[in-house]
């Protein structure tokens, strides 16, 4: 098992990036809130992993806070919810909001996130409710959550980029689109996503 990575990082293209480790590139995906949190390219940077090993494919997910990956593993957890569905709910909300959703019986905030139903939310709350204790002992408590966005490595078309990156989170293309309109659009694909989320979970 893959547990932790330092490397430098070569690429981000959410929601992947690339890191290289003695000569080596990585591919991992990551929530935007990981890539949010990322040096630019060409720096270097640490990451908490979980590797997942298919018949057709070994697929890495990298967490800049342990927290965050600990997190990941108790949703994965959750009957019905998969690595991409669990990654679209990091990237929709911190772990300390999550956490409010859940233990204030919030299942209206949790459908905001794509891929989320009714059922899958109500299904949320009454499984993770009893999982706090287990994936909190690993990393930071939630006054430790604060993030420091970095800069971001250029792109040719941020935007076009974003609207890419939301719809391979779960949002349909039109809905994407809508999410990211009226934005800056001279912010970084990461900003415009984190934007575009932010705006989508305020409802």
């Amino acid at each position: 098992m893959i547990g932790r990575l330092r490397g430098t990082l070569l690429e981000k293209q959410p929601p992947w990036l690339v890191l290289d480790v003695g000569g080596v590139g990585y591919e991992l995906e990551a929530s935007m809130n990981t890539l949010l949190a990322l040096p630019a390219a060409g720096e270097q940077a640490q990451l908490f992993t979980h590797l997942i090993i298919r018949e057709d494919a070994h697929l890495l997910f990298g967490f800049v806070r342990e927290q965050e990956r600990a997190l990941f593993r108790a949703l994965i957890k959750v009957n019905g919810v998969g690595p991409k569905l669990a990654l679209a709910i990091l990237s929709g909300m911190e772990e300390a909001q999550f956490m409010r959703c859940v233990m204030d019986d919030d299942a209206k905030a949790l459908t905001r996130l794509p891929g989320v139903g009714k059922k899958t939310a109500e299904r949320l709350i009454i499984e993770m409710r009893d999982r706090f204790p287990h994936w909190q002992q690993g990393g930071a408590g939630l006054d430790d959550l604060a993030q420091a966005a970095g800069p971001t490595a250029s792109s040719s078309d941020p935007l076009l980029d974003a609207e890419a990156a939301l719809v391979t989170l779960g949002y349909k293309p039109t809905e994407a689109s809508k999410m990211l309109s009226g934005l800056d659009k001279g912010l970084s694909t990461e900003a415009l996503i984190k934007a575009a989320l932010s705006r989508k979970l305020a409802g």
